[in-house]
């Protein structure tokens, strides 16, 4: 998972590790279910400036879905309605996570798509079970992200225990708190829900809209439910082989790759950042800032983990890139780091107020396979991988640790192998970081009969209805009348990247990417 610039002309690289855990729980990995007709939604209006023709409900299921007539929790969801007299049934979308919210995403989705398409459709937000407007709600532990936390790469034993310690409360904390509910958050039981969605709309089939860690929810939803499949888009494609142990590893190599290309983009406009003109002498200046975060805290605020929380989002989307580089600057040049605490705030604060969103993630990650239990195989795997790759593998480690403790069992990871899908169109780019370039190939073989396309050199996590028309393009397609590209065995249309973004000096710059940002502030992070 560490070199993608020649993917297109090789095979699907899939990584496969050995792990030590609980025995996976697998009376429950697929049980069999018996479907309650859920009661149909009753919608009301909750338009917003940007989404105003966007509705409101909610749809109740079961907690356990092999037990349809015991608890029942709820889920909230969102919905654009269609116009138009042609009607291809509801499209419910995903932002990814596990833990991001879908409502808005529906606003969105119907409102960039072009309106002859979108009209069709009734556009599907939902939050998935514990996620925001639903109920219950996790938050495991607020403030679990509040600055300063310990510094993340642990090159002491006082900071490894630091880090452990607060990880272990974390874990503590969350299995007392909802012991009762832990063992359903998972993503086999968000994929029942999602076929609750579907009943209570009266639809026979779905239609399908995934990003990132979406993806392998619709790829779930399809192995267990094909026949209810109508279309299926998955954008930036997790690696369903590698779930999660894997992945989260391999996330580290792609991200690395990414702030070092932030570093020669810098360097590119040196007339501008003024840090220098060599790609490595500003990755080492970045290093030294870290370091002296460590040692004095900006503002109290941030120090080198939230340094590192504040550049991870320039590896999901670079349009951050010229806010992210005139922090530095500010930094290294003026000594100045208001612009590096305004950044933190406006990127890396999500996680410190998004301890909902986390306490999903960790939930569903944690329950869904298996992960090492034995500390000492995260120390070497890690090291191993930081001596490679430096910027955010302990970063990504113990934003995971949890899992290492978690108190449920784990399941069975779902094979998504399917060949008895209508075609699917997958997107993925190269050099994606969050869900590397063999997540998508990999998806590819996995599902028969799928269409893949691929931007070529781009490295933002979500790429359609982003900026790039030649992406929308074959996405407008497929949603409208079904046909995907087909152009060979591993690639089925290729598309360019669009351009890297210009410093704000130039007042265009600071509007060009509009479209991706809003986008990239609705997925969730992480993947």
């Amino acid at each position: 998972m560490r070199k993608r610039a020649a993917v297109l002309c090789g095979a699907a690289v899939v990584v496969a590790g050995t792990v030590t855990a609980l025995p996976a729980d697998a009376s429950t990995a697929h049980p069999t279910t018996t479907t309650v007709q859920p009661a149909k939604p009753t919608w009301k209006k909750c338009a917003t400036t940007n989404y105003p023709t966007l509705q409101c409900s909610s749809v109740q299921v079961p907690l356990d879905h092999t037990h349809p007539h015991g608890k029942q929790i709820t889920l909230a969801l969102s919905r654009v309605p269609h116009t138009a007299k042609t009607y291809q049934g509801p499209l419910l979308v995903n932002p990814g996570g596990p833990g991001g919210s879908g409502l808005t995403l529906a606003g969105f989705v119907a409102s960039s798509l072009p309106k002859a398409v979108a009209s069709q459709y009734d556009v599907i937000g939902f939050d998935p079970r514990g996620v925001g407007k639903s109920t219950p709600a996790l938050d495991c532990k607020p403030g679990y992200f509040n600055p300063v936390r310990p510094d993340s790469v642990p090159s002491t034993s006082a900071l490894e225990k630091a880090n452990l310690a607060r990880v272990k409360a974390y874990t503590n904390a969350c299995g007392k708190k909802y012991a009762n509910l832990l063992p359903y958050i998972d993503t086999v039981s968000a994929v029942r829900d999602m076929d609750s969605i579907r009943a209570a709309l009266g639809a026979r089939k779905i239609n399908y809209f995934g990003y990132s860690y979406g993806t392998y929810l619709g790829a779930v939803y399809a192995k267990l439910y094909p026949e209810r499949v109508r279309r299926l888009v998955l954008d930036s494609i997790v690696d369903p082989t590698g779930v999660w142990y894997d992945d989260n590893l391999g996330q580290d190599y792609a991200f690395n790759d990414r702030q070092q290309a932030l570093m020669a983009w810098i360097a590119k406009y040196d007339s501008t950042y003024k840090l220098g003109t060599d790609p490595a002498r500003i990755e080492a200046k970045w290093y030294a800032m870290r370091a002296a975060l460590a040692k004095k805290p900006a503002d109290g605020k941030v120090g080198a983990s939230e340094l590192e929380d504040t550049f991870i989002p320039g590896g999901y989307y670079n349009g951050y890139w010229p806010y992210l580089a005139e922090a530095f600057a500010a930094y290294v040049n003026d000594k100045n780091a208001d612009p590096l605490v305004e950044a933190y705030e406006n990127y890396a604060a999500i996680d410190a107020s998004g301890d909902n969103g986390y306490s999903v993630y960790t939930s569903v990650q944690c329950r869904d396979a298996s992960w090492p239990r034995d500390w000492n195989q995260w120390r070497r795997d890690n090291w191993a991988a930081y001596d490679k790759a430096p910027f955010m593998v302990w970063n990504n480690a113990w934003y995971n640790a949890p899992c290492a403790f978690w108190p449920t069992r784990t399941k069975e990871p779902v094979n998504i192998a399917n060949g008895k899908l209508p075609p699917v169109l997958l997107f993925q780019a190269t050099n994606d970081a969050a869900t590397p370039y063999e997540g998508g190939a990999t998806v590819h073989q996995m599902l028969a009969g799928s269409s893949l396309v691929v931007e070529e050199g781009g490295g933002n996590h979500g790429i359609t209805l982003s900026g790039n028309a030649c992406l929308d393009k074959y996405l407008s397609t497929y949603l409208h009348d079904g046909k995907v590209p087909r152009g060979g065995r591993e690639v089925d249309a290729v598309c360019q990247k669009t351009p890297d973004p210009k410093p704000l000096t130039s007042a265009k710059s600071a509007t060009s990417t509009a479209h991706g940002s809003t986008l990239h502030g609705l997925l969730g992070f992480r993947g």
